[in-house]
């Protein structure tokens, strides 16, 4: 357990980004699962949501620039494919 302040001051940070980038995580891989199980109908549609979570993670530093770029072609590979 943290003694001083300011080290008691971090942890409680450092809980709440954790709870905030797991729930992004979640819902990002949820998006990705959303995508490759649509079908040709909703794949678009689910997509693009997955594209805009991709997106905003890559811009919080929770996942790599190109590991966000990397998804997005392969998931619209996949897309295309359906359709």
């Amino acid at each position: 357990m943290p003694n001083t302040s300011s080290s008691k001051k971090r942890m409680r940070q450092a809980g709440g980004r954790r709870e905030r980038n797991r729930a992004a995580r979640t819902a990002l891989r949820t998006a990705i699962k959303k995508v490759k199980t649509a079908s040709a109908d909703e794949g678009e549609s689910a997509y693009r949501s997955a594209v805009r979570l991709l997106d905003r993670a890559a811009r919080k530093g929770l996942i790599p620039k190109n590991a966000a770029a990397r998804s997005k072609r392969r998931l619209g590979k996949a897309v295309a494919s359906k359709s």
